[in-house]
């Protein structure tokens, strides 16, 4: 192994997992470790009720992160959700409608196609695609959650082409089965701007992926019970300073799916959840910085 191990040094590459465990100095630009993003609001009605809810413990986020689509919206709720983000001076992310689950083929619903992810296929899906980002960025959206390679290479092109704006942002999904350091680095190279590995990769994996990339990682903290329902809160400390940059997930132990459709209710649960994990860091890493209100480029 050892000629193989050089070789990926050569490349830039860690040569395993980082079982040292070394504190990352990479940073967000404001020179801060972490940043907190809630996932599966999937309207203006839950993410107004999540952000004031989280107003009243005097916590601060800095991503909300719709799933279901932006097809599934109508120009007002992405008006709303832009106003919200503005108001509370977060970072919206919109994802993209087109998937392997509201396509016209059965295979993903099989045990066998599962495997596709939520992958595109064809390319009127990629037409589709684009055109849902042109779309909601009329309204003042920039950053996108992708779940297909293909689409992440393709927008990085009309971005830089500037068939779309300039100044978006792609954050690619864990549902594209990404858990490694050459994974990671693809994406990079391609055009991400932030990258979800796998739920379950664990902390030495975070530490070669963070070797081998800039970008931040986004880590969940916890997952809806679709994905295992499995709760990481204690790990969040080292998760921070293993892999910083990073968007700590929180919030999805709340949901029984990806989709789910998250209620008013709902929202101020996944507020409480945010608190849960920011009393941990605080507790067991409490030198840790956190991105200020409003740092979300």
């Amino acid at each position: 192994m050892k000629d193989t191990k050089e070789f990926l040094k050569r490349n830039s590459l860690p040569d395993g997992d980082q079982y040292v465990l070394k504190t990352s100095d990479k940073r967000f630009g404001d020179g801060a470790q972490y940043r907190f993003e809630v996932p599966g609001i999937q309207g203006p009605g839950p993410m107004k009720c999540l952000l004031e809810e989280l107003d009243t413990y005097g916590i601060v986020i800095h991503r909300v992160t719709q799933t279901k689509g932006i097809m599934t919206l109508t120009d007002e709720e992405i008006e709303g959700m832009v106003e919200l983000s503005e108001k509370h001076q977060v970072e919206l992310v919109l994802a993209i409608g087109p998937r392997a689950t509201y396509d016209t083929s059965a295979s993903v619903h099989t045990s066998e196609g599962q495997r596709m992810g939520y992958r595109l296929r064809g390319q009127e899906q990629i037409i589709r695609t684009i055109e849902e980002v042109k779309r909601a960025s009329k309204f003042g959206c920039r950053s996108f959650l992708l779940y297909d390679e293909g689409s992440l290479w393709i927008l990085n092109k009309a971005r830089e082409e500037g068939e779309i704006a300039k100044n978006c942002k792609f954050k690619i999904s864990a549902h594209t089965g990404h858990g490694n350091p050459c994974s990671a680095k693809l994406l990079e190279t391609i055009g991400a701007n932030s990258f979800n590995p796998v739920r379950d990769v664990q902390i030495q994996m975070l530490g070669s992926i963070r070797d081998a990339v800039g970008i931040p990682i986004d880590v969940h903290t916890e997952n809806p019970a679709s994905s295992g329902g499995f709760i990481r809160h204690y790990e969040v400390p080292e998760m921070i300073r293993v892999a910083a940059p990073i968007y700590l997930k929180t919030g999805g132990s709340v949901a029984k799916n990806h989709s789910w459709e998250t209620t008013d209710a709902d929202a101020k649960k996944r507020a409480k959840q945010v608190r849960l994990v920011k009393r941990v860091i605080d507790s067991y890493y409490p030198e840790a910085v956190c991105s200020l209100k409003g740092s979300i480029l």
